[in-house]
């Protein structure tokens, strides 16, 4: 059926009358860009090498996360409470949409993990460590929930048809991942004793929480990539998405394994074994993986891929990477992934370049504030 969509322009004049209607259409999709800018202030301090300007364009690009979380978070607050029909609908009626509610939480975890290694310069010790903690105790609730919550409403009420299944169905189910894996760092900073045991062993139940419910939606969503039918080509990017738990939890394995010496001493050692014999061949699996959906993009890009906020799954899974390698690097002391961390680091940093520039001209023009197109029944 035909569909006549208004132009670009037309939206950003409406929003000069009615500046609440440009947040109509915001969805939770835009959190990925505060996670892709965060992560590549994170890799950057993350990396096993010492480069001049390295640790002042961490802290630079952690500040320009920490201002687009409030800019994201307020928008976001708009069209909550303006918009709360199109707000209803994105998260109980859009499977497609509600998907993304893994996003908000990422984002808190990654920018409240930066304020605490990166912070410190800026805001002091004891604020970075205070703003660390709430935002990753609201992150970690927020993943806990949707991790949940998104998979009950899929089953209950969306009920996608079969061969459905998608790499961003694991949005919601990774975030918890996220949480094990960030909340370690606050391990120092709690009391001796049972609090730093439950935030290990908390860490390590949301660890498994999250790989378990990866591994049970890995094989629907290849049997949908080989099915045969053609998937739409704005989803193409999202194949970088099966990079994120295969990082994230090789970074999770390594803070914990790093933790466990002040929160459960009696196991530290087994937990370091485990870090190393867990994370290499899973590393090995996502470089994997990343050639194969990084050849799948240069594909579609060569067949004319438009822009689309789903380009941002460049950089967040890639940067997971990127942590995961350099904790592998520093545990086994191998110079072969020194060079595999920086390498992804590069690549990192030229997709968000990419992703935020193509963003910043999609919102000037009006495109990105455009109604999604209708999909073909």
């Amino acid at each position: 059926m035909g569909f006549t969509m208004a132009p670009a322009n037309g939206v950003l004049l409406g929003a000069l009358d009615r500046p609440a209607e440009l947040f109509r259409h915001l969805g939770p999709n835009w959190y990925a860009a505060v996670m892709g800018t965060a992560i590549v202030a994170n890799g950057a301090n993350a990396l096993p090498v010492s480069l001049p300007g390295l640790h002042a364009f961490a802290v630079a690009v952690w500040a320009l996360s920490l201002a687009l979380l409030g800019l994201v978070v307020a928008a976001r607050a708009v069209h909550l409470v303006r918009h709360r029909d199109v707000a209803r609908f994105q998260l109980l009626d859009d499977p497609a949409t509600a998907v993304f509610y893994g996003c908000p939480p990422m984002a808190l975890l990654a920018v409240g993990y930066g304020t605490l290694v990166l912070g410190p310069d800026v805001l002091g010790t004891g604020t970075a460590v205070a703003l660390d903690a709430v935002l990753w105790t609201l992150g970690t609730g927020y993943a806990l929930l949707v991790a949940f919550g998104v998979p009950y409403l899929m089953i209950t009420r969306h009920r996608p048809e079969p061969g459905a299944a998608n790499p961003t169905w694991l949005l919601p189910v990774v975030a918890p991942m996220v949480a094990a894996a960030l909340g370690p760092a606050l391990v120092p900073h709690l009391p001796a004793g049972q609090a730093r045991s439950a935030m290990l062993y908390g860490c390590y139940a949301m660890f498994g929480a999250s790989l378990l419910a990866t591994l049970v939606l890995l094989p629907g969503i290849w049997s949908r990539l080989t099915d045969g039918r053609p998937a739409p080509v704005a989803l193409t990017p999202t194949l970088f998405l099966v990079l994120g738990p295969l990082g994230q939890s090789t970074t999770a394995v390594v803070q914990l394994a790093g933790a466990a010496g002040q929160a459960a001493p009696g196991y530290a050692a087994a937990m370091r074994a485990f870090a190393v014999l867990y994370g290499a061949p899973v590393m090995g699996f996502a470089l994997l993986w990343l050639a194969v959906a990084g050849l799948a993009n240069l594909r579609a890009l060569r067949g004319g891929m438009p822009f689309a906020m789903t380009w941002w799954a460049f950089t967040f899974p890639v940067g997971t990477c990127v942590t995961g390698a350099s904790g592998l690097s520093r545990a086994t002391g191998l110079d072969a992934l020194t060079g595999v961390a920086v390498l992804l680091y590069l690549l990192l940093v030229t997709a968000w370049a990419v992703a935020a520039y193509r963003t910043i001209q999609g919102a000037l023009s009006g495109r990105l504030f455009l109604p999604p197109a209708p999909r073909p029944r």
